[in-house]
């Protein structure tokens, strides 16, 4: 009697085996379906990519940097400037 219900189990064993592989499969089909179709919502907006978002970040930090060089150096000259009058 020991031998069918092993046998019983084994092929219980197998057949949840065999449906965690095809929901895992499900899974990544809906994954690339989901990713797929924002992909092409987002190529129809105008949304620049991170790398393009970076680079004009790193432009803004450094304008940011230089402008207040500038503002430093014409208080100097300002100074210098009242200074002689």
């Amino acid at each position: 009697m020991q031998q069918p219900r092993g046998r019983i189990f084994d092929d219980v064993s197998k057949l949840f085996t065999d449906a965690a592989g095809v929901a895992s499969g499900v899974r990544r089909e809906a994954e690339t379906l989901v990713k797929t179709q924002v992909e092409r919502l987002l190529s129809t907006m105008d949304v620049v990519t991170r790398e393009e978002f970076e680079a004009v970040r790193d432009m803004a930090v450094m304008v940011r940097q230089q402008n207040a060089r500038l503002e430093a150096r014409i208080a100097e000259l300002e100074t210098k400037l009242a200074a002689h009058n």
